[in-house]
């Protein structure tokens, strides 16, 4: 009995420090770096149409993180970050020399929207959205819209406010949230006639509308997104600017706890007017969407019903306020 009792002692103080060990790693080593491979990516020709789609993209991706103090995309603290992921300021993503990116390849962008990886080959955690399944044709439209005149991504001489992640984000991107491979092959636009594909197209790779809707960031899958965990179903904890919690809505299709009862003009006016089924104002962080044309709002209606049904049902009390 003694020797049980001093075999699963051993076992105990080898365990605590092992995990010890580990934790005091993970704290000095902190995010991972990478190697980054070299790409073949021709400069961005510039258009005033991929300007435009690009600008509608970064309406919804890149403005609502990115935006700073000056108006510009110069950065800011995410008070919306969940409080476990430590102190997150975004970066400075203006055209500036100093601060921005204005030195930065059009190959060294994208390899960053993809893989998550700056030049350095400093990783950027999860909570900055990878942009795996985006066509290759609208990654180029976000590329030509921070090249163009828009004052939103002219030089912002603001200098980036280092983040301080937790160790719990330094944990998840040992284990769980690691680079993106850069694509083997060209990414095409989605078939717009295949309006169930287009859907999914905007829902996971254009729009990214599954890390809020899913049950948590932690959880979500970025390389495959329909394997994040409740898919589509809500529960994520969300946090205003102002740091007040939100929970986001189960969208699935289940009549009692999701929009099985609604119809695709109610989707529409939720996503374009900010207004729920029976007329409420959809609170924040969610944002209105009013740039998306019918067909994304059709696509996008379709594509949700071919999503598996969860039924969850989110504390959501605070929108009777």
């Amino acid at each position: 009995m003694k020797r049980i009792l001093r075999a699963i002692g051993f076992l105990l103080v080898f365990l605590v420090i092992a995990i010890g060990s580990f934790l005091a790693y993970l704290q000095i080593t902190g995010i991972p770096k990478y190697s980054v491979e070299k790409v073949d990516y021709p400069q961005v020709q510039v258009t005033p149409e991929r300007i435009a789609t690009g600008e509608k993209i970064a309406a919804v991706q890149c403005a609502v993180c990115h935006r700073g103090q000056d108006g510009k995309l110069s950065g800011r603290l995410l008070h919306e970050m969940p409080p476990e992921f430590g102190e997150i300021h975004s970066a400075n993503i203006t055209q500036s020399k100093e601060h921005g990116i204005g030195n930065w390849t059009d190959e060294q962008i994208a390899y960053l929207l993809r893989t998550g990886c700056k030049p350095s080959g400093q990783f950027v955690p999860l909570y900055m959205p990878k942009f795996a399944h985006m066509s290759d044709e609208d990654l180029k439209s976000i590329i030509s819209f921070l090249h163009s005149q828009n004052p939103l991504v002219q030089p912002s001489e603001l200098a980036d406010v280092p983040s301080k992640p937790s160790l719990l984000v330094k944990f998840l991107c040992h284990v769980a949230f690691k680079k993106i491979p850069y694509p083997k092959a060209a990414i095409p636009d989605p078939d717009t006639t295949n309006l169930v594909a287009y859907g999914k197209y905007l829902v996971t790779g254009r729009y990214d509308c599954y890390p809020c809707h899913s049950k948590d960031f932690k959880t979500c899958n970025m390389e495959f997104p329909e394997k994040s965990e409740g898919f589509m179903a809500g529960g994520n904890t969300l946090i205003t600017q102002e740091g007040k919690v939100r929970l986001s809505a189960n969208i699935t299709l289940c009549p009692k706890t999701g929009i099985g009862t609604w119809t695709e003009e109610d989707l529409a006016r939720a996503l374009r007017e900010h207004k729920n089924k029976d007329g409420r104002t959809i609170r924040e962080p969610m944002l209105p969407y009013n740039g998306l044309t019918d067909l994304e709002v059709k696509a996008i209606w379709k594509y949700i019903q071919t999503v598996p049904v969860i039924e969850n049902k989110v504390d959501r009390k605070w929108d009777q306020d």
